[in-house]
């Protein structure tokens, strides 16, 4: 197995492990929450590999249920950088991640921000 198989092999494990990371890091209700954000079209995921704001929002709840998402992501990434050896960085697994896990997720109607950043709608 080549040295870039094996790195892309490793990278999808660890992403696998990222999501989860995130899943354990939030409350159910915020959860809940984040979910109905984004099926009306408030929330939705990034390139970067973290939650955005597609329009603002003064609901402090969701507001935190964002930060606390993208807070576990973010440290879930940096581990993933850390396995994934020198030269990974936490930007590359975050967007590895978007590429892998989160884009192929996002439902019919639910928007996400694309490289561009631009917000399209699936």
């Amino acid at each position: 197995m080549s040295f870039r198989k094996l790195f892309v092999v490793t990278a999808a494990v660890a992403a696998l492990g990222v999501a989860a990371g995130a899943a354990f890091a939030q409350t159910a209700q915020q959860k809940a929450m984040i979910d109905a954000a984004k099926a009306r079209g408030a929330v939705g995921e990034q390139a970067d590999g973290y939650l955005g704001f597609r329009v603002p929002i003064s609901d402090t709840d969701l507001t935190e249920a964002v930060q606390v998402t993208n807070e576990a992501r973010r440290q879930a990434y940096a581990r993933s950088a850390e396995v994934a050896g020198p030269g990974a960085t936490t930007e590359a697994a975050a967007v590895r991640m978007f590429q892998t896990q989160l884009l192929p997720r996002i439902s019919t109607g639910q928007w996400y921000r694309n490289a561009q950043g631009q917000w399209v709608q699936r």
